[in-house]
């Protein structure tokens, strides 16, 4: 009997991320859940042993915001490696919430958290197989967001127009333009390795805390108001293409691609560009402390 594979996925205590989770464990993975919040980790495995009660699921209470809880996670999750790592977690956080490391939150979240803690995992992983699926934005949307590459702090607190309520949603959509270059530049620096790296959009979904937990006032009644203009078919639906690039064997090999709704998609030239991919990755690398060399 071949070993059992190791699975991650991060914002696993609800929504898509929880569904993710409930379908990878359902293929025979053990998982890893990860979330912030002990008691919510608790109620997530507790709803996925009712559907999958053979589940083998490890809990992973991290705060995605902190990259020194981000580097603690990939030391634990390294041994043994993980053969599945999909990066679900998001937040849309008001403009002036800044972590105790001083990163504004929804960057840290959002981009600078998958960012180190993939490439943290690639060491461990060396020769063996793996997939990373970083759950990204909508390739239509991400073409109206073009990112500053040299400043990627401003992102998120600067030029958000005069709407100061819709300022976190245009905040959150350039993370999102960054999940995908990301994808790009991991995908690159990976080329004759056995780890592929792609990106999805699950759709906008009905059930997610997206836009809910960190915010007030007038943010979150949009980000509630928001939920009731999305897609059919809830977290089930959302998680299907992310789980598929994850597990099946028609993408075995298949790298640097973004999919919705399991088809290939061309994203933005401003999201492709080999040279503005490569100063997110170097900016980034200094943002959480680390060199540029892979």
């Amino acid at each position: 009997m071949p070993p059992m594979r190791n699975a991650v996925v991060t914002g696993a205590t609800s929504g898509i991320g929880e569904a993710i989770a409930r379908k990878l464990a359902a293929e025979g993975m053990r998982v890893a859940l990860v979330g912030r919040s002990e008691e919510r980790l608790g109620q997530a495995r507790r709803r996925i042993l009712a559907e999958v009660p053979h589940a083998e699921l490890r809990l992973e209470r991290t705060d995605l915001s902190l990259l020194g809880d981000v580097r603690d996670l990939a030391e634990r999750l390294a041994d043994p490696p993980p053969d599945v790592v999909v990066s679900n977690a998001a937040v849309i956080a008001d403009i002036a919430d800044r972590t105790e490391e001083g990163h504004q939150r929804t960057l840290a979240v959002n981009h600078l958290a998958p960012y180190l803690l993939m490439r943290s995992l690639v060491e461990p992983i060396g020769g063996r197989p793996a997939r990373f699926v970083v759950v990204g934005g909508s390739p239509q949307g991400l073409t109206r967001v073009p990112i500053d590459v040299e400043h990627l702090e401003l992102n998120t607190i600067r030029d958000l127009g005069s709407v100061r309520s819709f300022r976190p949603f245009l905040a959150y959509a350039r993370t999102k333009n960054m999940n995908a270059m990301f994808v790009y530049a991991l995908a690159r620096r990976l080329e004759g390795t056995a780890i592929t790296v792609n990106g999805a959009h699950p759709g906008v979904i009905r059930g997610t805390r997206l836009g809910l937990e960190h915010n007030r006032g007038l943010l979150r009644a949009f980000g509630a108001v928001s939920q009731l203009m999305v897609s059919p078919g809830g977290p089930e639906a959302g998680a299907d293409t992310p789980t598929w690039l994850a597990t099946s064997p028609e993408v075995e090999g298949v790298t640097g691609r973004f999919f919705v709704k399991r088809e290939a998609v061309a994203t933005a030239p401003h999201t492709t560009d080999p040279a503005r991919c490569d100063r997110l990755w170097d900016e980034s690398a200094r943002l959480v402390g680390q060199a540029a060399a892979l």
